[in-house]
């Protein structure tokens, strides 16, 4: 424990492998690990697939590590229908961070958890903050519109776009337009970039609204991440977000929902184990019978899986 304290990658790695396994040991790890969390800042990336999460990823991580700030990267990705592992390793694609010690990276796999995470991931956010990160980069799976679930975990929510992938803009609306904190037009330097950044820009002027307290207007930053470009603005974009939660009082409001949200995680899992445990007895299979005769309806057998599941 001391080890992961400090950073050790192999031991923060147990910790993390220990999240995602469901030790029985996550109690007494969660208990020793509560006094030393809640300094990290989290940033989640996310957007449509191809648009260059990785890499701008990457260049973030540069970027921080050149300002001396210690940073840890969750990087989730779909799951292999085979192993149940990640199926694109993003370790392997940020090899450059591999022999920083002041990087940690870690490719987590969704396991068929929606939304765009890993349902290990507010955890695994919990043995990053506790091992000393001052900034942690949560990478989703490419998402749709609804797969918005980052920003229940992030300080600073980023939404990456990129020209010439078809109505990007449009296929933002439905969700992910409402969580973006920063956009970020990457791959700039094609054609159609100053049209996406014009729709975008657009779009936000119409989606304001005047609503009781703070508001923040997300900013649009043109990057080409590959080579670095604009990857200084989009860090400046970060600390002013940062900057404002500061200035309103909102700097809590990130650990609040990342609470809720392991908290909730915690108690889901909790209760899929005993209802797997209930398909193991009489109790479930005896109560598909009886939906399948049509002598129960599937919300009383419902109901009464809840009952079992309370006492």
């Amino acid at each position: 424990m001391a080890d992961a304290r400090e950073g050790t990658p192999r031991a923060v790695g147990r910790l993390i492998s220990l999240v995602e396994d469901g030790s029985p040991r996550l109690r007494e790890l969660a208990a020793a690990l509560a006094p030393h969390t809640g300094r990290a800042r989290v940033v989640g990336l996310t957007g449509s697939p191809g648009v260059g999460k990785s890499t701008t990823t990457s260049a973030l991580v540069s970027a921080l590590r050149a300002d001396d700030r210690r940073v840890g990267v969750l990087a989730v990705d779909p799951s292999s229908p085979f192993s149940g592992g990640a199926l694109l390793g993003d370790r392997v694609r940020m090899g450059e961070h591999a022999t920083d010690p002041g990087v940690f990276i870690r490719s987590m796999a969704t396991r068929g958890h929606l939304g765009g995470l890993a349902a290990a991931t507010p955890q695994a956010l919990r043995v990053l903050d506790a091992a000393g990160c001052d900034v942690i980069l949560v990478e989703t799976v490419g998402v749709g519109q609804s797969e918005v679930e980052v920003v229940a975990l992030a300080d600073t929510t980023v939404v990456l776009l990129a020209p010439g992938m078809g109505d990007s803009v449009q296929a933002a609306k439905a969700g992910i337009l409402e969580v973006a904190d920063v956009f970020v037009v990457n791959k700039a330097d094609r054609d159609g970039a100053d049209a996406t950044v014009q729709e975008l820009q657009h779009m936000i002027s119409l989606n304001r609204r005047e609503v009781d307290g703070p508001s923040w207007r997300p900013p649009v930053v043109r990057t080409v991440a590959a080579s670095g470009q604009g990857i200084d603005e989009l860090v400046a974009a970060l600390d002013r977000h940062r900057t404002w939660a500061v200035d309103h009082g909102l700097l809590a409001e990130g650990p609040r929902r990342r609470a809720r949200a392991e908290i909730e995680a915690i108690a889901l899992a909790d209760l899929r184990t005993r209802i797997r445990d209930l398909s193991g007895s009489a109790t479930l299979p005896a109560l598909a019978e009886r939906v399948v005769a049509g002598s129960l309806d599937p919300y009383a057998a419902a109901d009464e899986v809840v009952a079992s599941v309370r006492t």
